[in-house]
């Protein structure tokens, strides 16, 4: 059996997908497929593309026609969705509605360190917090996974104390933990996406 995720099992993405990880945005949408989730989001524009780096030039190309390009894949009973510099995955406006019967996990990070995580759950936001302050949740079970949270690599500590290292792969060790989804380098490299342009939520 394979061992839960933590923060060190995802070191490779700075490695090895550097830019995504500048500005990023990762949305795990559970019993949806891409096609129905890309409907659900009002998107445009569809392509195909093989691997996350196949998005990386048509992300930004796109999206100066407004709207944020998302690509999205299936794996197993979920809907991967990768953004390149968006937040689609994090926008309660949107994403509240889609997990109505469903569960959606949710993490982002931009380039001026501004981060979220969300798990999403029948409407609700189960839980929210910033991972580069980790200490500080909401939602309507803000505590429920702190166990998870300590073993996927978050440093709790609310002092001066605390470690900051390693909070962006301590994300995707939870978003792991919470779907069982488990990304790797071969199916960053590997997934077939369907891609389209999602109008700007913002209006």
């Amino acid at each position: 059996m394979t061992e839960p995720s933590t923060a060190a099992d995802y070191g490779w993405l700075k490695e090895q997908y550097a830019f995504l990880m500048e500005a990023y945005c990762i949305t795990l949408v559970q019993g949806l497929p891409p096609d129905g989730l890309l409907k659900a989001l009002g998107a445009a524009s569809w392509e195909h593309v093989t691997g996350v780096r196949a998005m990386e030039v048509p992300a930004y190309e796109r999206s100066e026609d407004g709207g944020y390009f998302v690509g999205v894949a299936a794996v197993g009973d979920w809907s991967l969705m990768v953004e390149y510099n968006g937040f689609v995955g994090v926008t309660d406006a949107l994403m509240l509605p889609i997990s109505q019967g469903r569960e959606v996990v949710s993490h982002f990070c931009n380039v001026n360190a501004v981060d979220h995580f969300c798990w999403y759950e029948d409407g609700t936001t189960r839980l929210h917090f910033q991972p580069l302050f980790a200490y500080q949740r909401d939602g309507s079970h803000p505590d429920r996974v702190l166990t998870e949270m300590e073993e996927a690599g978050f440093d709790l500590d609310d002092t001066d104390e605390r470690n900051y290292e390693g909070h962006t792969e301590a994300a995707f060790a939870l978003a792991e933990r919470l779907t069982g989804v488990r990304l790797t380098p071969e199916l960053f490299g590997s997934a077939e996406f369907t891609c389209g342009r999602v109008p700007d939520p913002r209006g």
